[in-house]
């Protein structure tokens, strides 16, 4: 889990983030929601929600979804809560040790923020218990099938405390079948010369094997 500096790096980066990687931010909630797919009354919970980019895309777009975004840091938190007002709750939590019930939510979506979780598998499982059965999961994140990425990376975890590592389109899909989710697909495009992302959609069916698809 991360400890006290990396939480406060976080809460300090919150009042620039916005502006500092906009282009970045634009890009890559707009190819998120480019692949999602709701019937628009879902139940949805959005794990290190940040400033609430893509929440607020996600209701512009489906104005009927149940969203509660989470986030351990309360400066990004305060951030989102005034991009979005009060209408939606915002939950200041580790994804490794979710504050919810078993099968509460249809959807677990996530965007720009599983490098830098040091516990995947856990923050995985308990994704998975929050799910209703049969219920999805989707994760966008920087893909280190791409040379570019994978350089970035190497730098990252010699310079930001923060980040963790970036996963390649095959380790991402060990990691969902080691804890049990199905029916994997998963696309990886390019957002610029720099960034390559993958965006994952898994169910989780306990006890089921992963399928198979190309990507």
């Amino acid at each position: 889990m991360p400890g006290t500096n990396v939480i406060r790096i976080f809460d300090d980066q919150a009042k620039i983030y916005d502006q500092r990687w906009a282009s970045y931010i634009e890009a890559s909630v707009r190819e998120t929601i480019a692949r999602l797919e709701f019937t628009g009354n879902e139940k949805v919970l959005e794990l290190a929600c940040g400033t609430g980019a893509l929440t607020f895309r996600l209701l512009e777009k489906w104005s009927g979804l149940n969203i509660i975004g989470l986030d351990i840091s309360r400066g990004m938190l305060l951030k989102a809560r005034e991009r979005l007002g009060n209408r939606f709750p915002l939950v200041s939590a580790d994804v490794h040790q979710l504050p919810f019930a078993a099968g509460e939510f249809g959807v677990v979506i996530s965007c720009n923020a599983f490098h830098y979780w040091r516990h995947p598998r856990l923050s995985l499982r308990e994704a998975s218990r929050v799910l209703v059965p049969a219920g999805r999961l989707i994760i966008t994140d920087w893909c280190d099938d791409y040379l570019a990425c994978r350089l970035c990376d190497y730098y990252l975890r010699l310079f930001d405390r923060t980040h963790y590592r970036m996963y390649g389109s095959a380790d991402f899909r060990e990691l969902l079948e080691s804890v049990s989710f199905s029916r994997i697909q998963l696309e990886r495009y390019k957002i610029s010369w720099l960034w390559g992302l993958m965006t994952v959609s898994a169910r989780w069916l306990e006890g089921a094997g992963g399928e198979q698809h190309n990507c």
